[in-house]
């Protein structure tokens, strides 16, 4: 996808919490590598779900591998660190968790130019709690993006 946003105060959130995300790695026995170090300080200055090509695309020539990225990236998917976003078009992205975020949100994503905007309210959870009490479900959560033509790719 294209040019991607996210709110300003975001990055700001992860960018404090890279010493945190180091020792998260510690705690589960994992080691602090030069590329694992790498692809974290990339993540860190993102300011949108990246997909692993286009994290790739950032680093440093020699930090890494795309293969290593693979792994890094399923590595901290699985240990909560970042979290995968489907946009419907067959490309998986990621963007890091702070430090007790669990990562639950939306995007609004241009179908033109493949803005995204993030929508951090969520009016669903009500919706949620009653769709689980009549179908007798518990642990129910969602996935919700928007899609739509942003103004930019309107005034074209």
């Amino acid at each position: 996808m294209g040019s991607l946003a996210r709110k300003p105060d975001s990055l700001e959130r992860y960018q404090a919490d890279l010493p945190h995300l180091t020792q998260k790695l510690r705690r589960g026995s994992r080691k602090i590598t030069g590329p694992r170090q790498a692809i974290l300080e990339a993540l860190r200055r993102q300011s949108h779900p990246v997909s692993i090509k286009e994290l790739f695309d950032t680093l440093t020539q020699g930090d890494c591998d795309l293969a290593t990225v693979y792994r890094a990236m399923h590595l901290l998917e699985g240990m909560s660190m970042v979290k995968r976003f489907d946009f419907g078009d067959r490309v998986a992205r990621f963007e890091l968790l702070s430090d007790g975020d669990d990562g639950h949100h939306h995007h609004l994503v241009c179908t033109q130019c493949a803005e995204v905007v993030e929508i951090s309210d969520c009016s669903m959870q009500e919706q949620e709690a009653q769709i689980a009490t009549r179908n007798g479900f518990t642990h129910v959560t969602h996935k919700l993006e928007f899609f739509g033509i942003c103004s930019a790719c309107r005034a074209l």
